[in-house]
């Protein structure tokens, strides 16, 4: 499955259960979705074990929660503030002074283990979407049956992906006004 990617992380986070597909079911499709996130997450060095993927697989929930209920004009649930806050914890940045080449350089690293960092990166993701004023912009898809969401760069955006949910929803009303009577 071909996983919608591009979007702000937390929503590529939550957009890995597709329609009859969830990325965090097997260690390897999750895998290859943390490949197609390289450029903005570091991966734990080993793949997943069944217990790294529910801890992943929870959070998601979360981020999916807190997320709802800001597109809903409602509280976010005080648990799943608390899991966000709680994995950023486990494993903070910090920075780590370097003398190379004649000077002082500067990087960051990060505490804790590969799956705590990998959580604290994602719950991180969640937060700067979170407190992103363009949050309130964000939509689901209106392909059916698509539980994607997605944040519109034109406001008339109506799917995930217009060669997905786009195509069927065309295909659909070719049919619809072309079937015999």
């Amino acid at each position: 499955m071909d996983l919608l990617i591009g979007e702000p992380l937390a929503l590529d986070l939550v957009n890995t259960r597709a329609r009859d597909f969830d990325a965090l079911d097997a260690a390897g499709d999750f895998q290859t979705w943390l490949a197609r996130q390289a450029d903005r997450l570091t991966p734990p060095s080993a793949p997943l074990t069944a217990a790294g993927l529910a801890a992943v697989r929870r959070l998601r929930g979360d981020v999916e929660s807190a997320l709802n209920a800001v597109r809903d004009g409602a509280v976010p649930p005080d648990a799943a503030i608390a899991a966000l806050n709680e994995a950023a914890r486990a494993a903070p940045l910090y920075r780590v002074l370097e003398w190379r080449d004649g000077s002082f350089r500067t990087s960051t690293d990060r505490d804790g283990d590969g799956l705590a960092r990998l959580l604290a990166q994602l719950a991180e993701a969640a937060a700067d979407l979170l407190t992103d004023p363009a949050v309130g912009r964000i939509r689901g898809c209106e392909g059916p049956d698509c539980r994607m969401v997605f944040l519109p760069a034109h406001p008339r955006r109506r799917w995930c992906s217009p060669d997905l949910c786009g195509n069927r929803v065309r295909v659909a009303r070719y049919y619809q006004r072309h079937k015999p009577t």
